[in-house]
């Protein structure tokens, strides 16, 4: 018999959490952004479940390639671009549109020869100082792509900082817009203003009313919330339903009594007579090994917390109250019924690097 954890991948939620990120974009296309393995879910699962999606954008060169190879005949966007000449056949032969950030990726572009013609994303730093040009440099960067025969079609492009943030002390969405607009004019005669934007990251089309060409959405897509932090809004608030659901059982019980201990290094101490559940899932499928004492988890429905030191291929879980827990009970650690940001939160993280944690020892199906 298999060990009892396993991840289920919901392909409805991803259609109708894109759905509802079609339904924030304003009539704007919609990348699906698919990095990282789909947020852990897997290209395959990410592309049936996306189907209706205007394009898929991702960083690795050969996941895009591995999506023209399963059938993705869409657009597909490089975020990052390039990374060597080598890439650049690459993108012409499938099709693939890139970011250009840097002036050592225009003369790569200068010097390569295509057969074809590529479609690139030019992108602005409107202060958030990762990649992309500054707005005094964009006009200086778009003329000279646009004067190179095998540059198809250029969008600007830059991306928000805080957009998550009702009132950020530092680099409000507003001044990014406004650096965005001031570059954009710069490049002059009226061709900047009029040329296709991608604005707006899934914070972006939550939580503010943007005009824009195309929008990336990423974390609402898989049912996360960008805005995880105390007091912000829920993913359930925002109509957003979860895609990844990892559920494991009650592998071990113990009764314990007062001062007894649980756990590597002791760091729980019973204050009464306890039920202590075995749980098989560990950070070596992914769990976070730092998450605290009380981190929520589901035993049979019921809402109880994690005890001890999260272990290699096991935690502990009070069942105090949840009395009809037994070896075999259902544990949902995140997903439907257990929301992926509260047990983020707990954790200190975020709902977006559990998903990508997950191990690859982990089974997953698909519902």
């Amino acid at each position: 018999m298999p060990r009892p954890l396993i991840a289920t991948i919901h392909l409805d939620a991803m259609q109708h959490n894109l759905a509802r990120a079609r339904a924030c974009a304003r009539g704007a296309k919609v990348w699906a952004v698919v990095k990282a393995n789909a947020y852990g879910h897997g290209l395959e699962r990410a592309m049936r479940g996306f189907a209706d999606a205007d394009g898929l954008a991702l960083v690795e060169v050969d996941y895009a390639v591995r999506l023209r190879e399963l059938g993705w005949t869409k657009p597909i966007l490089l975020l990052e671009g390039f990374f060597d000449a080598s890439d650049l056949p690459v993108m012409a032969q499938y099709g693939l549109n890139g970011s250009v950030h840097c002036e050592e990726q225009i003369a790569l572009l200068a010097a390569a020869r295509l057969p074809h013609a590529i479609d690139v994303h030019l992108k602005m730093n409107t202060g958030m100082n990762r990649l992309g040009f500054t707005p005094d440099a964009v006009a200086g960067a778009y003329a000279r792509l646009r004067a190179m025969p095998h540059i198809g079609t250029i969008t600007l492009m830059t991306h928000f900082a805080n957009a998550d943030e009702a009132a950020p002390t530092r680099l409000p969405l507003a001044q990014q817009m406004l650096r965005f607009e001031a570059g954009a004019a710069s490049i002059g005669a009226g061709v900047g203003t009029s040329l296709p934007r991608s604005l707006c990251n899934s914070a972006g089309l939550l939580l503010h009313q943007l005009d824009s060409d195309w929008v990336r959405p990423g974390i609402m897509l898989y049912g996360g919330t960008p805005s995880g932090a105390p007091g912000g809004t829920s993913a359930q608030a925002f109509g957003l339903l979860p895609t990844m659901t990892l559920r494991s059982s009650i592998i071990g019980i113990q009764d314990i009594a007062a001062g007894d201990v649980v756990g590597y290094g002791s760091r729980y101490e019973a204050a009464g007579n306890i039920k202590v559940g075995v749980v098989a899932c560990g950070y070596a499928d992914g769990y976070p090994r730092h998450a605290p004492e009380g981190t929520p988890v589901l035993v049979d429905g019921v809402r109880t917390g994690l005890i001890g030191r999260v272990s290699m291929d096991m935690l502990m879980v009070d069942l105090t109250h949840v009395p009809g827990a037994r070896v075999g009970s259902s544990v949902t650690l995140w997903g439907q019924g257990m929301p992926i940001d509260e047990v983020a939160l707990a954790a200190g993280t975020i709902g977006y690097e559990l998903m990508c944690a997950l191990a690859p020892r982990v089974p997953v199906n698909e519902a």
